[in-house]
């Protein structure tokens, strides 16, 4: 429930944008943890296949 109330509307964001550079900078503020995340579990994943493979 508290994740609904933090979700930001990235369409009103862009829509009221002063200029390109600001729906750039949103776009990439809205992407950016979604793609550090499966960066993120991508690296675990390959280091316990790993560690599994050593033992």
């Amino acid at each position: 429930m508290l994740l609904a109330l933090l979700q930001v509307n990235i369409e009103e964001k862009i829509k009221n944008a002063p200029d390109d550079n600001y729906q750039i900078g949103v776009l990439i503020g809205s992407y950016l943890p979604l793609i550090a995340l499966v960066i993120i579990a991508y690296l675990l994943y390959r280091y316990n296949k790993n560690r599994n493979k050593a033992q």
